[in-house]
């Protein structure tokens, strides 16, 4: 890693605010003044400081790590700032220096995001400038791909996480959201524009907080929900008396765990909105006491936001699981029937824990807050004054309180204590996942509710950095280094600011070690008493007679401890300068209206003061040289002189004490210069003679000796021609230096002499900073270990040429945490694990995901029976139950638990206890169909108990149609209002969805019109009459035929049986993997959702993601659920013939050799050439 000039920041500028992101590669980002600050948050050090900014930084983002890496597409630290002026610039960290620098105008940036969906670039960027502009950059060379300025102006930008056509805004008075975002071309829309409106005429203030729960009240409970919701109001339907002012919005984002939601975030409550219904599900109060909103950070991989508030503090709010959908409404029921008083359906968060709040104060504000995307359990508080403060998520035992009627979050229940056969080895708890259970899991009498304990949460401050405080008063470097001290040597800086505080900061690594609120005004100067305590003075702005107090302290640095000095003094002249000696026997103090005064540095006490008849002091300076060892050969004579005399009593007793000292300071061979002249003075009743230099006001320099409490007038040197007033003097070695007021400096070269400085750095566990072929040996050598007899985490066998990489790499892997080290040596799920963690361990977002879907359907599918009669690996039940057998033993292979085989009876339940839960909703169309489903029911009964318009109604009764529930479909059609134009209508599809299934003659009919419609325009009219009659899957191919691709898959995977649902979704994989929209990644996750494990093989091979395919290859055979026959076999041979070459590529012999022996006849060639390689 290639460092740049070292700067140490400091106070944020008000423009900085928000400007901080925390990456996939596991640093943390934010803006300073004109600067971009890189920390390591495992070490909390500062990695960086990237400076090229002319203007202040507003928007930072690290680029996104979801693409297959290899040695063509190394890890890289790739990070896009944006600063006040418009410029962007594309970092690479790990060098310090920017690969591109573009803008369009100097207009500033409002906002800035990396696209996430295209395989076939990931350096497109967008950004978005006031007022109303978006642009489409192409990252890596600046070119601009398109510009588009829409009719609004726009303060915030919003991508939706699961669908790349959308996008939402957030204007001054509205939101606007555009469905034709495209890379390549301009959206041809200036998108919709919806209000936030209330039906109850801006009664907003009737419900305090915006609660959303239903209450008892003498009105109906229709009237009440109409006063109770808000809702998305069309462009052409704004009512001004009506329209919620969005001017108070202060953040606008789509939810990560679940499709269709957006949230809007207020100072005092955040909304959750539907987009498929356009209302409010769910609405957030603050605490009527507690600190308003700021920022809120929705997770994916649980149900969970992270709610900043002014005050400093972040909340953790856990969606409630108790409002689930078990039955639909009873019949003759409406929304808002006052006899329906079931359980709410609304979209709850409950408060789970909160962080200690910050002091704010004039000088502190929250700057920011970020989040690990790889575990979701780290947060990153930035604050105005410099400091970074790191939270961690903690989980505890949960204790029954009484004042606490919350229930407990139960963990995930992966223990491995239970496992025969295998070694005990905790999980680590690296992610959110791993911490808490699902957040609403998708059926409430799920086994796996209860399979974990119960756990409460709570945060824990983990780190803390500091910068520099503002306005910095003076800056003093610590003694140099010598041979005397090299061992306890520490480049320290001391630093004065204008609060009164001294910060020490180590210069090796940029760190600020300490920090000490010393003084009550601001710091006027700081010397170094010894290399581990330095002396500060302060005074008061002096009055009318310009005297003040003077305040002069002594602060040992080790311990803190702060000693006054000169504390009898009271009003007097204010100090100007402060000298330590060289040797640290004595220091001067000057005045500005007295002479200079002469004190003891070890005993505190004043010496001398200087006559009123020399010039006044303008700079001052002790000589480095002296004459110690002329000292010490003087005491070395007088203590044999004092050996030979005889003495008793208490005279053996003296000579014995001042003989150790004499020899503790001969062998002081670690101690500093400082501490042996002050022994040898002390112990032999000798002074060390040192001299000093200062200049007047003309520039004349006065040179003296001092010798225990005289001074001796040594020389006086006329100025220097062409010297102003000198102002500053710096003696170092043989060098005297001169500085005057005019900026000019002035070098005395006494004598040539050269020296040494040493930088201290730590490491720092990071693939990013590894060159990129030590980063793939590392990955490749955590993933599998096929080749070894013995699973270790140390690189072995590399050719003497890569040395350094083997190296390298074994120093990283001993930065591993240790708990993850060992637990890595014992995965319960063998390689698919193993992939999982290091993914998360290199901060791979493409890796995680693949990994996360790839286990856990390895997991549910293991020990099925072998598919025979399709390319799925694995036979779904018609109940979507997995088939465990009923009784086995245990044994060991491959590093897996092992079922298949019949035992002791009251084991067979051992597998069934380590399936996994059912994916969280942010996988959305990766669920199971029976989990996705269940979700959509309760949802769609969600969406019918918030009903108010007629539109919402007809879109209820329609989704339950195509659901299958016409029951229900039939009562909403029949709530409409007589005096409603389409009240005649409604009926007659009311009669038709009734009579629909008593009358099988007519399918035929409804068939005919239903293709009709459909070829008319009419597209979703024709799929309802479709799914009436059970033609869902002729209901999907028009669909998809349409280009309906998301809507085709919701209704397959919520009414047909897995069969049909898997053409339809195989037909959606090929219009994923289509040239115009390039989204093989994606289609690989579909294939593996539905278990067509060979045809993610072939298509991983297709992308040329080798390291991806053999490690899943090798993961799917342990687990029993992939057999290498003849007509998958010629596939996994080139597999294994690329990732063998892969291998060779990097230099692991072994690993190479082990491939090519399974890559048939072409690796036995292979082979061959891999021996003659590395002979």
């Amino acid at each position: 890693m290639r460092l740049s000039p070292k700067i140490i920041t400091g106070v944020l500028s008000a423009q900085n605010k928000g400007a901080c992101d925390w990456g996939w590669q596991g640093l943390v980002a934010y803006g300073c003044n004109n600067s971009v600050v890189v920390v390591d948050p495992q070490t909390v050090q500062t990695l960086q400081v990237l400076d090229k900014h002319r203007s202040t930084v507003v928007k930072v983002k690290w680029a996104r790590e979801n693409y297959s890496h290899d040695v063509g597409s190394p890890y890289s630290l790739r990070l896009a700032s944006g600063d006040s002026t418009g410029n962007i610039v594309i970092w690479d960290v790990a060098l310090g220096e920017s690969k591109a620098d573009f803008s369009d105008g100097n207009r500033p940036i409002q906002a800035l995001e990396w696209l996430p969906w295209q395989d076939a670039s990931h350096d497109l960027l967008v950004a978005l400038h006031p007022p109303y502009s978006v642009i489409l950059w192409n990252a890596d060379t600046g070119t601009k791909l398109w510009k588009k300025s829409y009719t609004e102006n726009l303060i915030s930008l919003a991508l939706d996480p699961f669908c790349f056509r959308n996008m939402a805004f957030l204007g001054q008075d509205c939101i606007v959201f555009i469905d034709d975002f495209s890379i390549t071309r301009t959206p041809s829309s200036n998108g919709k524009k919806f209000y936030i409106s209330s039906p109850s005429g801006g009664t907003k203030t009737d419900v305090p907080g915006g609660s959303l729960e239903r209450k008892q009240s003498s009105s109906s409970s229709r009237t009440l929900a109409k006063r109770m919701t808000k809702i998305l109001v069309g462009e052409g339907n704004k009512r001004d008396d009506e329209n919620i002012a969005l001017n108070e919005c202060i953040q606008l984002m789509y939810l990560r765990s679940c499709r269709h939601h957006l949230v809007l975030v207020y100072p005092r409550e955040i909304l959750i909105l539907d987009l498929e219904i356009n209302q409010t599900v769910g609405i957030i109060p603050a605490e009527r006491t507690g600190s308003p909103f700021m920022e809120v950070l929705p997770m994916q991989q649980r149900d969970v936001l992270y709610c900043l508030h002014e005050n400093g503090s972040i909340t953790c709010r856990i969606r409630r699981k108790t409002n689930m959908q078990t039955s639909l409404p009873p019949e003759g029921s409406g929304a808002f029937d006052d006899l329906t008083q079931g359980p709410s359906l609304d979209v709850t968060y409950d408060l789970r824990c909160q962080s200690d709040s910050i002091r704010m104060t004039r000088h502190c504000r929250v700057a920011g807050v970020m989040y690990s995307p790889v575990s979701e359990a780290k947060l990153a508080l930035v604050l105005s004054d410099s400091r970074l403060i790191f939270w961690d998520l903690h989980t505890i035992d949960f204790q029954p309180d009484s004042k606490n009627n919350k229930s407990p979050l139960y963990t995930p229940g992966d223990s491995a204590n239970e496992l025969p056969g295998k070694k005990t080895v905790p999980h680590p708890k690296f992610a959110l996942c791993d911490m808490i259970g699902q957040s609403q899991l998708l059926s409430p009498d799920n086994e796996l509710a209860v399979k974990g304990h119960g756990v409460a949460v709570k945060f824990l401050m983990t780190g803390l950095l500091n910068g520099i405080n503002s306005t910095i008063t003076v800056v003093r470097m610590c003694p140099p280094l010598t041979t005397k001290n090299w061992n306890m040597y520490e480049p320290l800086l001391a630093v004065g600011s204008q609060l009164g505080s001294v910060q020490i900061v180590n210069v090796g690594n940029g760190q600020i070690e300490r920090e000490y609120s010393v003084h009550t005004s601001s710091v006027k100067g700081i010397e170094w008493a010894s290399l581990k305590s330095f002396m500060s003075y302060s005074y008061l702005k002096p009055g009318a007679s310009n005297l003040t107090k003077n305040e002069i302290l002594l602060v040992d640095i080790i311990s803190g401890k702060a000693t006054p000095v000169r504390t009898q003094k009271d009003q007097e002249s204010p100090i100007e300068m402060l000298r330590v000696s060289h040797l640290k026997q004595y220091f001067i103090l000057t005045f500005k209206d007295k002479p200079l005064e002469l004190w003891d540095m070890k005993t505190l006490t004043i010496l001398r003061e200087m006559s009123k008849s020399l010039p006044h002091a303008t700079a001052l300076e002790w000589s480095p040289s002296h004459s110690l060892k002329a000292v010490k050969k003087r005491l070395q004579l007088q203590q044999e002189q004092q050996q030979q005399i005889p003495v008793t009593g208490s005279g053996t007793k003296l000579t014995g004490s001042n003989s150790e000292e004499v020899n503790a300071s001969d062998n002081m061979s670690t101690s500093s210069t400082e501490t042996a002249s002050s022994e040898l003075k002390v112990t032999g009743k000798l002074t060390v003679k040192e001299h000093f230099v200062y200049t007047d006001s003309d520039g004349t320099l006065y040179h003296f000796l001092v010798e225990g409490n005289s001074f001796q007038d040594a020389s006086k040197i006329p100025p220097e021609s062409g010297m102003g007033s000198v102002t500053w003097l710096a003696w170092k070695g043989d060098y005297l230096a001169f500085g005057d007021a005019d900026g000019q400096l002035c070098l005395w070269d006494l004598k040539a002499k050269t020296s040494r400085l040493f930088l201290i750095s730590e490491d720092v566990l990071s693939p990013y900073l590894m060159p990129p072929k030590a980063a793939f040996l590392m990955k490749h050598l955590l993933q599998h270990q096929a080749w070894s007899d013995k699973y270790l985490l140390e690189l072995q066998g590399l050719r003497e040429e890569d040395k350094d990489i083997q190296k390298c790499v074994n120093k990283n892997l001993k930065l591993i945490d240790v708990d993850l080290a060992s637990y890595f040596e014992n995965c319960r799920f063998g390689t698919a694990e193993r992939c999982l963690l290091t993914a998360r361990l290199f901060g791979d977002e493409s890796e995680v995901k693949f990994w996360t879907i790839a286990l856990h359907y390895m997991r549910s599918g293991k020990h099925l029976a072998m598919s025979k009669s399709s390319s799925c690996v694995f036979v779904k039940q018609n109940s979507g139950d997995l088939y465990i057998p009923p009784n086995a033993s245990h044994k060991e292979i491959n590093d897996l638990l092992d079922l298949s085989i019949q035992g002791d009876e009251g084991q067979g339940s051992a597998w069934q206890d380590k399936r996994d839960q059912p994916l969280e909703k942010c996988f959305d169309f990766l669920c199971d169909n029976d989990s996705y489903k269940r979700y959509q029911l309760d949802r769609l009964a969600l969406h019918d108990s918030k009903r108010v318009t007629y539109e919402h109604t007809k879109k209820c009764s329609e989704n339950y149609m195509m659901l299958g529930e016409t029951d229900r479909s039939v009562q909403l059609l029949l709530e409409t209002e007589p005096d409603n134009d389409n009240y005649y209508i409604d009926c007659l599809r009311s009669c038709l969805v009734a009579s629909i299934r008593s009358s099988g003659a007519s399918q035929s009919t409804i068939k005919l019109v239903a293709t009709n419609l459909i070829a008319s325009g009419k597209l979703l009219e024709g799929v309802q009459l479709l799914c009436l009659i059970d033609k869902g899957m002729d209901a999907c191919r028009y669909l998809q035929t349409y280009g309906a691709w998301e809507l085709a898959v919701w209704l397959a995977k919520s009414t047909l049986v897995y069969t049909e649902c898997c053409e339809v979704m195989k037909r959606w994989v090929e219009h994923l993997s289509s040239m115009h929209v390039n989204q093989k990644s994606t289609a690989v996750l579909v294939l593996l959702s539905l278990g067509y494990f060979n045809k993610a093989i072939e298509m991983l091979y297709g992308m040329r993601q080798f390291n991806r395919a053999a490690c899943f290859i090798e993961a799917a055979i342990e687990f029993n659920l992939l057999e290498i026959n003849p007509d998958n076999g010629a596939v996994i041979e080139a597999v294994f013939l690329e990732y063998a070459r892969q291998l060779s590529n990097l230099g692991h012999k072994q690993a190479a050799l082990y491939y090519c022996k399974k890559a048939g006849e072409k690796g036995e060639q292979l082979m061959k050439e891999v021996e003659i390689l590395f002979t």
